[in-house]
């Protein structure tokens, strides 16, 4: 592990370049970085990106039919070791514009998620955030990504970015989470390289209704 280069991909499903959730991504990256984490932050909440179709073209291509951050940003997410996923709330959820990304971006990609680390970060004036939490989790528990957790769910408060700075807790549970996660993405790495990944079993699928 000594030298190996270790990697987080941020991404800002805001549609505010540096707004409240830039803020609290910036704070997690930061921490990262001190903690010997190459951690980079993507900008994608003001794209127009569409929703899966479901016409399954990835399982034979390996990307997604259509051409756009999704599958700029593929290659990212296979290399590295951790992602945290940044968005606002909006009526208790993410951003649609994020939620139809994360959706083409876990569906497309065929590589191996296992023991890749995974955290969400909310941003509310006011409410909505654990809602907006637990949606975004669930990309990762389905995927076989452990969970980073921090002080208290990873969430800040404000209107403006300026907002989210005075929120002292909210900040430092940005700058736990980033320990944590570079804790974790060590540990783990070091556990691949001495007992290997969990064994694999074939994957089962099973429908509720039976004809």
């Amino acid at each position: 592990m000594e030298g190996k280069i270790m990697k987080v991909l941020l991404i800002n499903g805001s549609p505010h370049a540096k707004g409240c959730t830039f803020t609290a991504l910036n704070e997690v990256a930061k921490t990262l970085g001190e903690n010997g984490i190459n951690a980079n932050i993507v900008h994608v909440g003001h794209k127009d990106i569409r929703g899966c179709t479901g016409c399954n073209k990835c399982g034979e291509t390996g990307k997604c039919v259509f051409n756009d951050s999704v599958n700029e940003l593929a290659p990212l997410f296979a290399e590295c070791n951790g992602i945290v996923v940044g968005s606002p709330v909006y009526y208790s959820s993410a951003n649609g514009s994020l939620l139809a990304f994360l959706d083409r971006l876990f569906y497309s990609t065929s590589f191996d998620k296992t023991m890749k680390v995974g955290a969400a970060v909310v941003s509310a004036r006011r409410t909505g955030c654990s809602s907006t939490f637990d949606v975004l989790n669930k990309y990762f528990t389905i995927s076989g990504m452990p969970i980073v957790s921090s002080q208290y769910w990873n969430e800040v408060h404000g209107n403006k970015a300026e907002d989210v700075i005075k929120d002292e807790e909210g900040m430092q549970t940005m700058r736990v989470l980033g320990r944590n996660m570079a804790f974790l993405i060590k540990s783990i790495e070091f556990g691949k390289e001495r007992y290997g990944l969990p064994e694999k079993e074939k994957k089962i699928f099973t429908n509720f209704i039976r004809g």
